[in-house]
């Protein structure tokens, strides 16, 4: 579904990545992980269309796709949930899921996702008229997520989705990645607690100062010494 090839970007001086090699077959659930710094947001902004990159190509769906916009790759099913929840917080729950599929408003299919999204997160129904910005941390992830699926993403990348939640709740956005997966949506995730993402992966990838240093099945590098070592906190 995805195939990256020789992948590189700078900003100014700084490159951020450095010839990176990527695939994500349908299906899967594919996962990044590496320090602060590595390049993996920088991978994810740059198949997204949110940064253009200096070298090597983006392929989606067998069409190259490399420094489409952002607006077009979401369009085609390649859709973003950026790290940090960013919700519109003066708008309603509703509005912000309707706004995750304005280029579909008119499908006769858009109230029927619509309802969807709301079975997947039922606490989003309770919700719908209140001001996302009132949210709290899960909610908004929900939210985020919904927004995102409303736009019937083919794969969905998601940004540390995870990020400055409970232990509690990090298992409940794992759930809801696995039931996302379930229904047929494939996952390319960054996730900060690298043991889970593992865990939940297929595959997965290790960048280090924006270079692909290992990849392989999520069970092995989750044994894998390095990995362990590294990333992990154990000996």
């Amino acid at each position: 579904m995805l195939k990256v090839r020789g992948l590189s970007v700078s900003y100014g001086g700084i490159q951020a990545l450095r010839g990176v090699d990527l695939e994500v077959a349908a299906g899967e659930i594919v996962t990044l992980i590496g320090a602060n710094g590595a390049g993996k947001s920088t991978l994810l902004a740059a198949v997204s269309g949110l940064v253009r990159p200096r070298a090597g190509q983006v392929w989606f769906q067998s069409r190259e796709v490399t420094g489409r916009r952002a607006f077009l790759q979401a369009r085609a099913g390649l859709i973003l949930v950026p790290e940090g929840r960013k919700v519109f917080a003066n708008l309603s729950v509703r509005e912000n899921l309707i706004l995750g599929g304005y280029h579909r408003a008119h499908n006769p299919q858009f109230q029927r996702d619509l309802a969807g999204v709301l079975e997947l997160f039922p606490r989003l129904a309770e919700r719908l008229g209140q001001a996302a910005g009132t949210l709290s941390g899960g909610e908004r992830q929900m939210l985020a997520l919904g927004r995102a699926l409303m736009g019937r993403p083919r794969l969905l990348m998601m940004d540390e989705p995870s990020l400055g939640l409970s232990p509690l709740l990090v298992r409940e956005v794992f759930g809801m990645i696995r039931r996302i997966h379930q229904q047929g949506v494939t996952v390319l995730l960054i996730e900060q607690n690298a043991a889970q993402a593992l865990r939940a992966a297929d595959r997965g990838y290790v960048l280090q100062n924006g270079r692909v240093v290992l990849s392989g099945p999520g069970g092995d590098l989750l044994q894998d010494p390095r990995v362990r070592k590294s990333y992990l906190g154990m000996d």
